[in-house]
């Protein structure tokens, strides 16, 4: 995974979406778009001021809010309260169970800032995919991250060729990363460099999967709608890199 880094300046490319004098998209006709500001509870005019690299410039941003110990203090109840009718949610995040990798908390979002779909291994089945197709196509999502995590205990799983119960059909899952990847020391949990070179691998080979299972989402990608990317999470920095 690449460092951290910004496409471009966030302000800038708020400042280009909210110049905008409307916005019309395949969920929910035309509307004037509000300026986004950090903590600003999401609506349906925020959510079309924001276009799929200005909602990944927010994620970059909550995160190293978060990594940096200065995430926003926000009034919970008082988005309850907001968005209480109706969700206009900006981004989509697909990431683990793991307890600690949770996507609100990692990317300094609120309530009604993110769709998140979590299973073990960060993958996606029939189920998610629908999901991230109902988010993207009709509630508007501007971008799907594909979130891993070091340290993963799928992925030691994977590596390890674990059987017990359901989890076996979901380890089978994460194997063609294990598969993909190579190297000259033990290809077992014990190989942290191992462990941590399939994560990557299993990353990238979702959001790939994305691509191929869903023609829907692939199509809105190729029209410039929404953007598909993985990302990595440290669990001992608390960093995101990209």
């Amino acid at each position: 995974m690449k460092s951290l880094t910004f496409i471009r300046p966030l302000a800038l490319s708020l400042m280009l979406a909210s110049a905008l004098a409307s916005a019309s998209d395949d969920h929910g006709g035309t509307v004037k778009p509000e300026p986004y500001a950090v903590g600003k509870t999401m609506t349906k005019a925020v959510q079309a001021s924001i276009t799929p690299s200005a909602a990944l410039d927010i994620l970059k941003a909550g995160n190293l809010r978060f990594a940096s110990n200065k995430s926003i203090k926000r009034n919970y109840k008082k988005q309850v309260t907001q968005t209480g009718l109706g969700q206009y949610p900006f981004a989509s995040v697909v990431s683990c169970i793991d307890s600690r990798s949770a996507p609100e908390l990692v990317f300094d979002q609120g309530i009604g800032d993110l769709f998140t779909a979590r299973v073990a291994g960060n993958t996606v089945n029939e189920d998610i995919l629908g999901s991230l197709e109902y988010a993207a196509k009709v509630a508007g999502s501007r971008v799907i991250v594909v979130l891993g995590h070091s340290q993963c205990g799928a992925i030691k799983g994977a590596c390890d060729d674990v059987k017990l119960g359901n989890l076996t059909g979901l380890i089978d899952k994460l194997k063609p990363a294990v598969e993909a990847t190579k190297t000259d020391g033990e290809r077992n949990s014990k190989n942290h460099e191992f462990v941590q070179k399939v994560a990557d691998e299993n990353v990238h080979l979702t959001v790939q999967k994305i691509r191929d299972m869903s023609p829907i989402l692939k199509e809105m990608e190729d029209e410039g709608k929404i953007k598909i990317v993985g990302a990595m999470y440290d669990v001992g920095t608390g960093k995101v890199s990209w």
